[in-house]
């Protein structure tokens, strides 16, 4: 593990991001190395394959890191198979100077092994209780394409999310067409994963015949305008099923000037109450969030309270957090709610299996 952690240092220059991510990092304890398990396997092509299990970061035919369970809760951990979750992770593809160009390739060992051990494990795992879970690699954008310089580097940009959705609607064709089955469908993402998300959600869901499989749809990092989908409404309690739920997090009384300048007020859930009736609740309510020991999620870690768009909350309490400085908690908008996100999704399930 020190190897890949070495590896993935040199890539982040973030520090604010490096503290975090460090964290994440030094809670994986297993022995369970990427390079010996597969991560350097080849793809000729570029174009993945998903009846290869290579081609899946996260799937339920093989051991993957979304399998994990924080070691304080294994002994209520009562796993069911009844649903399917469909998880499209966030960027991992930060490199400044695009080495692979605007598109990440599949079969780079060092990003694999970034995915999973950091969204995957953090991420995907938090919904490994209430069904199976998919997460498909795929050739996603990198993170620059989320700020373009110019006019030819826009249209690079357009095109490197277009090609990266393209995989994804294939992944979810392939899923739909070999495991679905009827089966009651979550889809969960973060970030770039959400970008792709909402397209999805407007194309195989919204006013489709697959609504009615959908439990819910966890969509979380980015703005979700109100009116994007026509029939898929913001969940409004905690046990509403085939509705959205939508949050991005920053500290107390920041908002970024691209959110000031938004022409909307974009869907937001508060994770800790899930009710349009609670919209803001102190640290007691939140009942675990996973930051420096995976395996000991961190109780009253952060509270909430919606705001005009985004979801705002106090500086986290954990040990270190004196050096955590930035306003911008994006990147632990799933990690600072693990356990709530967990049993609701379990809570969500279950109304709709009674249904």
């Amino acid at each position: 593990m020190k190897l890949i952690y070495q590896l993935w240092r040199m890539r982040l220059k973030s520090a604010n991001y490096l503290f975090l991510v460090s964290f994440f990092f030094l809670s994986c304890t297993s022995s369970y190395h990427p390079y010996i398990a597969g991560y350097t396997f080849r793809n000729p092509s570029g174009t993945p394959d998903y009846s290869n299990l290579d081609h899946w970061a996260a799937h339920p035919d093989k051991k993957d890191p979304s399998d994990s369970v924080p070691s304080s809760l294994k002994a209520n951990y009562h796993p069911d198979t009844a649903a399917d979750v469909f998880f499209i992770h966030p960027t991992t593809y930060t490199d400044k100077e695009r080495s692979f160009g605007w598109n990440a390739p599949i079969d780079n060992p060092e990003l694999n092994a970034k995915t999973d051990y950091s969204t995957i494990l953090f991420q995907a795992s938090i919904f490994n209780e209430v069904g199976r879970i998919y997460s498909p690699r795929y050739r996603q954008a990198s993170l620059s394409s989320y700020y373009p310089k110019t006019s030819t580097d826009t249209l690079e940009a357009l095109a490197s999310f277009e090609l990266a959705y393209l995989d994804i609607k294939a992944a979810f064709n392939y899923y739909l067409q070999q495991y679905h089955k009827g089966r009651p469908i979550i889809i969960a993402s973060h970030s770039q994963g959400t970008t792709h998300a909402k397209r999805l959600l407007k194309e195989f869901f919204d006013g489709k015949a697959l609504e009615k499989n959908l439990v819910a749809a966890y969509l979380v990092g980015m703005a979700v305008e109100p009116d994007f989908l026509k029939t898929i409404q913001p969940c409004k309690t905690p046990e509403q099923t085939g509705c959205i739920c939508s949050w991005r997090t920053y500290k107390q009384g920041y908002k970024p000037p691209f959110v000031q300048a938004e022409k909307f007020t974009a869907i937001v859930t508060n994770p800790l109450t899930w009710t349009d009736s609670l919209p803001a609740a102190d640290r007691s309510w939140n009942k675990g969030g996973v930051l420096l020991n995976y395996n000991k999620p961190i109780e009253k870690l952060v509270n909430a309270t919606i705001s005009n768009g985004v979801l705002w909350t106090d500086k986290p309490h954990f040990f270190g957090s004196i050096f955590y400085t930035t306003k911008n908690y994006h990147v632990a908008d799933m990690n600072f709610f693990y356990k709530n996100i967990r049993e609701n999704a379990a809570l969500r399930t279950a109304s709709f299996l009674k249904k």
